[in-house]
């Protein structure tokens, strides 16, 4: 995946200004809210088109998949041809929710073979503040050609991948989540034996904007992923936790993720849990963390 994976609002006004052949995907979603369509119809990037992460970048089955398992390879094609995306051409994404749904398409659509995918760094709010017009009700595209590829489960974890890891394992929860004092969502509070806590935060500024290349370097290498060492990364559900692999992109380091994540593998009879803060004793360049 492109550690050019980053646009800004100024960068995308100079595109849509000279007409480039590019798709920009509107994918407002938040937890616990179904109205990101809605707000989207309020308001959007002129051109931009509405992705449904709950509909569309993620698909369904029992608690022990996880609350957003990936699509089907046939079934992420489609949405992306009704997403108006053809072969060759360049892809924007963008949310107002600090880039976590952005940052799922942009993995997902990365992973199946879309070669330059970009989040919009600041989303919306960024778009506004550099001036950027705001076009309201729907854009119907003409369907798109683009072929993805099938990556399948090549490069996931399952859950049961997940017990054999041998790298760094990141939680990109909240500390609070990873230690096991507040769990608001899922059945069971704590995280997976092993894991280190790497707050998605600790990569982004308040106004939800990437840090600086070394400030996310610096982060990844406090939290155990030191170089050379393969990393995988999980979160609530698997949408944090592909903003993290989007970070690792920023620093040239490959993240491997868990789809089901915690939602996952706290639905997983006789999954092993654990509580608390990572010892202090535990060396935090020992790969394994365990």
């Amino acid at each position: 995946m492109s550690a050019d994976a980053l646009l800004s609002a100024t960068e995308l006004r100079a595109l849509l200004s000279q007409d480039a052949p590019i798709r920009v995907l509107d994918v407002r979603y938040q937890l616990g809210r179904t109205d990101g369509r809605e707000r989207y119809l309020a308001g959007h990037i002129p051109g931009a088109v509405f992705a449904d992460l709950d509909g569309e970048l993620a698909g369904h089955g029992a608690p022990s998949d996880g609350r957003h398992p990936l699509p089907s390879d046939a079934q992420l094609q489609d949405a992306a041809r009704r997403w108006g995306i053809d072969a060759g051409q360049v892809v924007v994404v963008y949310d107002d929710s600090r880039s976590l749904p952005a940052s799922r398409a942009w993995w997902a659509l990365s992973r199946a073979g879309v070669a330059d995918v970009r989040v919009l760094d600041g989303g919306l709010a960024a778009w506004r503040d550099a001036g950027g017009e705001i076009e309201e009700g729907d854009v119907e595209p003409v369907p798109g050609d683009v072929v993805l590829t099938s990556p399948g489960d090549d490069d996931v974890l399952s859950t049961e991948d997940v017990a054999l890891w041998t790298g760094v394992l990141l939680d990109a929860r909240a500390p609070e989540r990873f230690r096991g004092e507040s769990e608001p969502i899922d059945p069971v509070a704590g995280h997976i034996p092993g894991a280190r806590n790497l707050p998605i935060a600790e990569v982004l500024t308040e106004d939800g904007r990437f840090r600086r290349p070394e400030e996310i370097l610096a982060a990844f290498e406090l939290a155990g992923a030191a170089e050379n060492i393969p990393i995988a990364a999980y979160c609530g559900s698997g949408v944090t936790a592909a903003q993290l692999a989007l970070a690792g992109a920023l620093i040239g380091r490959e993240v491997t993720i868990y789809p089901g994540s915690w939602s996952a593998w706290s639905n997983t009879p006789g999954a092993p849990i654990e509580t608390g803060p990572v010892p202090a004793e535990t060396d935090p360049l020992d790969p394994s963390g365990r």
